[in-house]
This record gives C-alpha cells, sequence and structure tokens, in this order.
C-alpha cells in the first residue's frame, strides 16, 4: 500500500520549515514505515527546498529503519533542485552509516 504526503500543502512552495518537516515526519513518515507502508513524498508545485527541511524529513527514518526506509520512501514530481538537495542528504546518511561502521 501507497501513502502519499502532498508536501506543498504541508510545507508550501519553497519547503524550508523544519518543525514541519518535523511534524510529517513523526505523525506521517514514521508511522507509515512502522506498519510496512510505502511513502510517496510528492513534491508537485515545490520549486526549491532546504538541506535543513529535507534533513529534519527523512535522517531519522533513514537512521532508524534503514534499508527498509531507502525502499520504502519514494519520491515524485521533484524540480531538479528538490532531488538534489535529496541527493545530498542520502549522501550524507550513507557517510554517517560508513563511519558507524568504522567505530564499531
Amino acid at each position: 500500500m501507497k501513502i502519499f504526503v502532498e508536501i506543498k500543502k504541508l510545507a508550501g512552495e519553497f519547503a524550508e520549515n523544519k518543525d514541519i518537516a518535523k511534524e510529517i515526519r513523526v505523525n506521517q513518515i514514521m508511522p507509515m514505515l512502522a506498519d510496512d507502508k510505502v511513502v510517496v513524498l510528492d513534491f508537485s508545485g515545490v520549486s526549491g527546498t532546504t538541506q535543513s527541511f529535507i534533513h529534519a524529513l527523512i535522517s531519522e527514518p533513514i537512521r532508524q529503519f534503514r534499508d527498509v526506509a531507502l525502499e520504502k520512501i519514494e519520491y515524485k514530481n521533484c524540480s531538479g533542485i528538490v532531488r538534489e538537495v535529496v541527493k545530498t542528504i542520502y549522501e550524507y546518511m550513507q557517510e554517517s552509516f560508513n563511519f558507524e561502521t568504522y567505530e564499531e
């Protein structure tokens, strides 16, 4: 089952508010992943975003659910800018996983 989250309706045309990202993460993304559902983050109408918004939105689900989150969080209708920010956060999270492996 796929659950769609319309980012523009929640965060506006330029997604930058970390508190809104946290609300989406806590109230929608995390429970859906815990219920083994696919979360589709729909960025239709969102022209841009900040790294802090995307970090607040997806870093904790990726940290907590790891591979499940990577498989079950999908991105739809991302502008080039949004796509690049998401990619940057994924790279950052991958580096942190690699660092944790070195630490152990």
